[in-house]
């Protein structure tokens, strides 16, 4: 191999014939080479190779900066400093992502375009999240779903209210791409509902009266005096948000467009079987199930509950040396028995 020996001046004039001119904020192509400890190695053209550090390629943890710029591929970036002493620059590959991604949404607004985006994770007033590479945020009034932990990972539609790349502001709303096609869908859908029809549905949302179930475009009330013929105390102990369940129209509102839920029609009715097991005059044995300042609920058999009047359970109690609570078993009498209206009248056996 021959070897050259060149002085300063020739090794200059080398450069100026092979020469670049890169300066920081420049746009430029290059291929990944390699990686190192910082980063991604990329020959752009320059003396030595630039390094493009990891936090100028992911966009969070989980990324794989292999994955995202693969070895021997070209890509552009963005000179993000100036030449160091030894010839390297840094750039930046997500700068250049981004602001494509930036430009590719302010035209996905401008068409009122639905677009798909990762939950990265719930935060105070909403959730943030993860759209084309660009994190946005989606207020809480904004969510159809209450906002939950569980939904980080999640994939939810959305489109955009507000974008600003100049000052990185992204706001979007899930509840808006449900409710500007809502009107066709409730109209379509109640064409179709009848009362006592049973229906596949989605918990959306739970509140202390009742939850709301998505049936197909319509969300439907389920009481909470419609979910069980046991006593719940809240909806939450029975059902979660997300679960599908059967339910049954009980109820249509058409100028309101307000539809009312069973779940509990869809269970044999325990009063039912409770006429041919409790007479009036027996002593039986029941269950207490909670206590309120003027008497106590008691289980008298499956599902089926009645009032033991506070001066009643007093008497019990005294008699008895005893201070019962929930979960507690009493034998009781049974005064009166209205099976069609559903109400039983218990007493203390003299």
């Amino acid at each position: 191999m021959l070897s050259v020996e060149l002085s300063n001046a020739e090794y200059e004039q080398l450069l100026a014939q092979y020469g670049y001119s890169f300066k920081k904020g420049d746009l430029v192509k290059g291929l990944v080479i390699g990686y190192d400890s910082d980063g991604a190695v990329v020959d752009i053209g320059a003396k030595t190779s630039a390094v493009c550090p990891e936090r100028e390629i992911k966009s969070s943890r989980e990324d794989d900066v292999k994955e995202i710029l693969k070895k021997g591929e070209t890509y552009e970036f963005l000179i993000i400093s100036d030449e160091d002493e030894n010839g390297r620059f840094d750039v930046s590959y997500r700068k250049v992502a981004n602001a494509y991604s930036w430009k590719q949404l302010e035209e996905i607004k401008a068409q009122d375009k639905i677009i798909e985006g990762v939950v990265v994770q719930t935060v105070k007033g909403g959730v943030l999240v993860d759209v084309m590479g660009i994190r946005g945020f989606v207020p809480v009034s904004h969510m159809r779903a209450q906002v939950q932990e569980e939904l980080a990972g999640e994939t939810i539609e959305l489109k955009i209210l507000n974008i600003d790349a100049a000052n990185n502001n992204f706001i979007l709303s899930n509840r808006k791409v449900y409710e500007d096609s809502l009107e066709d869908i409730k109209k379509d859908v109640f064409e179709k509902l009848e009362i006592g029809q049973v229906v596949r549905g989605q918990v959306v949302r739970i509140t202390d009266f009742g939850a709301f179930i998505d049936i197909g475009g319509v969300d439907g009330l389920l009481p909470l005096s419609q979910i069980s013929w046991k006593w719940v105390e809240h909806p939450g102990e029975v059902l979660k948000q997300g679960e599908k369940i059967d339910v049954e129209i009980i109820g249509i509102d058409y100028d309101k467009q307000r539809v009312s839920l069973s779940l509990k029609s869809l269970e044999p009715d325990p009063w039912i079987e409770a006429r041919g097991s409790i007479q009036e005059g027996a002593v039986v044995r029941g269950k207490i199930i909670r206590i309120k300042h003027f008497g106590a609920f008691v289980e008298v058999c499956p599902s089926v509950e009645a009032l033991l009047p506070s001066e009643e359970l007093t008497k019990y109690q005294n008699r008895n040396e005893t201070i019962l609570g929930a979960g507690d078993f009493i034998d009781v009498v049974i005064l009166k028995f209205n099976p069609d209206d559903k109400r039983i009248s218990l007493g203390i056996k003299d």
